[in-house]
């Protein structure tokens, strides 16, 4: 029957052939026809029986919703072996096509396309060519159904309640979308889906009754002899409570009800890193972690003689095909430009690239050169820069002009060529001038903290001030006030102390600042009196930073006497002013033995004390390839034209931050950048955000309000990675909103862990987590959350004085400036963290019960024997024990996790939170919700219960690192501790347990001379242990 496709814009695919496909019918043959899927919609060829060079010449006519989308969606096409039994298939190849490659003409100016098949998964036996065309037409076209008949009416039933059970769960458990979309637009987003899914099923109840009744009864195609693509999920059944049986995906209908599960967990790719197997080169070893991007790159250095011309200020433009970039203006004569300009390969649509000199950008030119670019060389790394050369200009007949001549070089590279990163791009076409410089990938260095401790120990000989007397004997009110920068810090009052006077008041007080270098700041100690209802001030005293000593270990410097300035006088005012010479007592100095914390504990990526000195050699190398992203969400309306997201990642790891070039709208951005550093501590995270540049467009420039949108981040702890292992995974980008989780795209990420001596490694599992002064002068819970707030501002002030500067907000995202703050979906996410660490002694306990029960006689009676034997032969006692703890880790070594963690919305209870606290979560702080007095006590309530949720976490944190000892999340841990299991086996076995007991009776009863502050090497290897924190969001 015939079928008319109802709209006005239609999407005609046409299948012309296939050759060379691979046999896949077990006698040297193949029966394929092709199946297109087009926004939810499917259509099919006939198929050609025993033939691998299939012709079909067919047209598949799509309904398109919106027209100005189609260049963001895609049109797959898989070529499909059509089984002898009729009700399975064997997979051939596949091809996906851009929107953007879509001819909008017409039948008239489509071109055929030659595409060669793509696999579907690693081990996927694919080969063969596809020729088809694409375009968009108003005419009303159809198309012949492969199948006859018609569908009968019970069939239409089942597949009608198919799709109103899809849109069921789709409104159930579809992720929100209104922080996103306005409400206006999201129902009609909601109408038009409706429109799709329903137009969709009532083509496949007419168009291919038999196949929808094959697909209806079979469900999931068995293609047995093919690999499909690996999921990594975090446990059994899905993060929405699907059942395995409501996984099962309808083929025939095209919907997925286990959408949502897949798309939020992690998945293993296999990219063609370093240009693949038969495309490596010398690069390879040094960008062995990302795919090979090929790049025609034209550098314009200078032009003479062109004063000839009679013109003023010249310009050279670069043109390939529509694409084309122009040079800054230089001189009259010999103007001199020295730029680059980096044409992707993809992007190229012309056989000559050419040069011209003009005067201005859009007027006509006076002189240009070509190039045909199968002449043009390659250059491969580490070979030299190509060497530029004069050329002589011709005018628009093609002959030689006397004078005017170009210096320039042509060829063609990679990423990996030392022009690429100050390149002009051509995919950067379109951003304005002034921006240019936000787009490229830069490299940046945190500033050097120091903790600044300054003791304000007392004063003497104070004078108070006549103001607010009124002839009353009052007591002073003295306070101390330390200021740096913008952080201002107080003593307490001074309380009255017996054989003191009154004007030499006591604080013996620690104030904290974090200072970075260069120092520039000063030091202003002042004390002011707070008795008379106001602050007056009665002395200061300014010290440069620079000029204060700084200590090393925990021995304090010298305390000093130093003169203040009297009743607030200008410090370049005599000193013959004041009639007394008050002075204060303090101690200032700058600790390099401390690392100052700019990040959460729980995700710290350096772990060194502040001064170098104390450094220890690297113990390792991290390397990462940030490949791209796929599936981005649009962030931005793109003037008119559609939304758009112009994405960058930024990558942390220690002190150093790197940032790739920003793709310009494109929804799946390929970076292609790699980047190295050097580890310290194994037990260390790195952290990768990715973000939407707003500061493309010529208003929005820095500094005026514009801020960075984010996308998603994702965390690796590197002590879950296996030494040498290059990890290709595909992380998914989740985002907290206050209407839900949702998930806006996919990083791809190429990772690996190096270590030169893993002696070296296992030795920093036993050695304390943080420098030495942490534990000899600890610091105050207070006063970490006060230090960590100054350094991320520190941080985040010099970073923005960089170019392009990275925003507040970009460096307050990257170090979870927000993780301390009360959350109820945190908090539920922590106590059932504490409950599954838990269930293990819960479930020891049952087990206990049911062997005292005797409700199993043969497990109890040989729990008795072993009791009896135990009771008998002590000696037995430890080594059994540590035997079965070691002969379990063996076990479960098969078992062990493969894939590093990933943000897991499960675990984080981001799945089930409701608006009410999803609104409280994203509450400001103080609150807004309310009246002053609930204000106050809600403050006062969310601080208490912030508190608590960190003391759970805590709590969960130490018994996920029990867990962690035998999982092998972490190999080098379990591999040592399974090690120290047989030599403490062994140990006791051959030491007489009573001996044991009584050394570990005079070790703890040790006198206080022979202990030591620091951790002992047992409580340092446990708390380098990996927990589950690293997956919350």
């Amino acid at each position: 029957m015939v079928v008319e496709m109802m709209g006005k814009e239609k999407l005609v695919v046409e299948i012309v052939a296939a050759n060379n496909l691979m046999p896949k019918d077990g006698e040297g043959s193949s029966s394929p026809f092709v199946e297109v899927e087009f926004e939810n919609q499917k259509m099919r060829t006939t198929v050609k029986h025993k033939d691998l060079n299939p012709v079909w010449n067919e047209k598949l006519v799509f309904f398109v919703a919106d027209v100005n989308d189609l260049p963001y969606r895609n049109v797959e096409v898989n070529i499909y072996n059509e089984r002898k039994s009729g009700n399975s298939r064997n997979f051939l190849g596949k091809v996906r096509v851009s929107g953007s490659a879509i001819s909008k003409n017409g039948d008239d100016e489509a071109m055929v396309q030659l595409y060669t098949l793509d696999k579907r998964s690693l081990f996927s036996h694919i080969r063969g060519e596809i020729t088809l065309r694409a375009y968009l037409t108003t005419k009303d076209e159809s198309f012949s159904s492969t199948n006859g008949g018609n569908q009968s009416k019970q069939k239409k039933n089942q597949l009608k309640r198919v799709y109103q059970q899809h849109q069921n769960q789709q409104q159930q458990q579809q992720i929100p979308i209104s922080s996103m979309l306005s409400h206006q637009n999201h129902q009609q987003l909601k109408q038009k889906q409706g429109q799709q899914g329903q137009q969709q099923l009532n083509q496949l109840n007419q168009h291919n009754p038999i196949q929808a009744q094959q697909q209806g009864n079979n469900g999931v195609e068995s293609n047995q002899g093919d690999m499909k693509p690996v999921v990594i999920t975090t446990g059994p059944g899905s993060a929405l409570g699907l059942t395995p049986s409501s996984q099962t995906p309808v083929s025939g209908s095209g919907f997925h009800p286990h959408h949502v599960f897949n798309d939020f967990s992690l998945k293993e790719t296999s990219p063609h890193l370093g240009g693949g197997l038969t495309n490596k080169d010398k690069t390879s070893s040094t960008y062995d972690l990302v795919e090979q991007m090929q790049y025609l790159y034209v550098r314009v250095v200078k032009a003479r003689d062109v004063s000839m011309f009679g013109v003023g200020e010249v310009m050279a433009e670069v043109k390939l095909g529509n694409y084309k970039g122009v040079t800054k203006r230089g001189g009259c004569s010999n103007p001199e430009w020295n730029q680059v300009f980096a044409f992707s390969k993809d992007c190229i649509q012309s056989s000559m690239v050419e040069i011209f000199v003009k005067e201005k950008e859009n007027g006509d030119f006076f002189g240009r050169v070509w190039f045909d670019l199968t002449e043009v060389p390659k250059r491969v790394p580490p070979d030299s820069q190509l060497a530029p050369q004069w050329y002589r200009i011709e005018d628009k007949k093609g002959e030689k002009l006397k004078g005017g001549e170009v210096m320039l070089s042509v060829w063609f590279g990679t990423q990996a060529d030392e022009a690429f990163a100050e390149a002009w791009h051509s995919k950067a076409a379109t951003v304005h001038f002034d921006s240019l410089s936000s787009i490229k990938s830069k490299v940046y260095l945190s500033p050097k903290l120091w903790y600044l401790r300054v003791t304000i120990i007392e004063a003497q000989d104070l004078v108070p001030g006549e103001k607010g007397y009124s002839g009353m004997v009052r007591y002073p009110e003295l306070v101390a006030k330390a200021q740096v920068g913008n952080t201002v810090l107080r003593t307490r009052v001074a309380l009255p102390v017996a054989n003191r006077s009154l004007a030499n008041p006591y604080w013996n007080e620690d104030l904290m600042f974090v200072v970075a270098e260069p120092f520039e700041d000063y030091l202003m100690v002042s004390i002011e009196d707070h008795a008379a209802g106001h602050e007056e001030l009665l002395g200061r005293i300014l010290i440069p930073v620079a000029a204060i000593g700084r200590r090393l270990n925990e021995k304090p410097l010298e305390a000093r006497w130093v003169t203040l300035d009297m009743h607030g006088n200008g410090f370049g005012e005599s000193k013959m002013m004041n009639r007394f010479g008050s002075k204060i007592h303090l101690r200032a100095s700058l600790d390099g033995g401390y690392h100052v914390l700019d990040e959460s504990t729980m995700y710290t990526s350096d772990a060194r004390p502040t001064a170098k000195q104390l450094w220890k050699p690297h113990i390792g190398v991290l390397e990462m390839g940030i490949l791209g992203a796929s599936g981005l969400m649009p962030m931005k309306l793109n003037q008119g034209k559609g939304s758009t997201t112009d994405a960058y990642c930024i990558a942390k790891y220690g002190q150093k931050w790197v940032r790739t070039r920003t793709v310009v709208d494109s929804l799946a951005p390929k970076w292609n950048e790699q980047y190295t550093w050097e580890v310290f501590d194994p037990c260390t995270v790195v952290t990768i955000g990715v973000f939407d540049n707003c500061h493309l467009e010529k208003n929005n420039t820095i500094g005026l309000g514009t801020r960075d949108s984010r996308i998603g981040k994702v965390r690796i702890r590197l002590s879950t990675l296996e030494s040498d292992r290059v990890y290709t995974h595909s992380y998914p980008l989740l985002v907290l909103h206050p209407s839900g989780v949702k998930k806006t795209g996919e990083l791809h990420l190429a990772i690996r862990f190096s270590c030169a001596n893993m002696g070296n490694v296992l030795h920093m599992y036993v050695t304390p987590l943080l420098p030495k002064m942490h534990y000899t002068q600890k610091l105050t819970v207070p006063q970490v959350e006060s230090l960590r707030y100054q350094a991320t501002n520190v941080v985040s002030l010099r970073l923005s004085r960089t170019e392009p500067p990275l925003g507040r907000e970009v460096v307050e995202y990257m170090l979870d400036h927000d993780s301390h703050m009360w959350s109820m979906r945190r908090s539920k996410a922590n106590f059932f963290r504490l409950v599954s660490v838990l269930s293990g002694v819960t479930a020891l306990s049952r087990w206990l019960d049911l062997v005292r029960s005797w409700q199993k006689p043969f497990i109890s009676v040989l729990c008795l024997i072993l009791f009896l034997a135990l009771v008998f032969c002590p000696e037995f006692i430890l080594p059994s024990t540590f035997l079965y703890i070691s002969f379990t880790g063996l076990w479960r070594y098969r078992t062990r996790p493969r894939h590093p963690p990933h943000m897991d919305i499960r675990l984080s209870h981001a799945e089930t939170v409701n608006q009410d606290e999803l609104d409280e979560e994203f509450d400001t702080f103080p609150t807004s919700r309310s009246a002053e007095i609930i204000r106050r006590r809600y403050d006062r309530l969310r601080n208490v219960a912030g508190r608590i949720q960190s003391v759970v976490g805590d709590l969960a944190t130490q018994g996920e690192r029990f867990q962690a000892l035998l999982s092998w999340r972490d190999p080098r841990a379990t591999f040592l501790f399974i090690l120290i299991g047989f030599i403490a086996a062994a140990l006791f076995y051959a030491v007489p347990f009573r001996v044991v007991v009584a050394l570990w009776i005079l070790y703890e009863f040790r006198p206080p001379r022979f202990r030591s502050n620091l951790p002992s090497p047992g409580l340092s290897f446990f708390r380098r242990l990996p927990t589950l924190a690293d997956s919350l969001l």
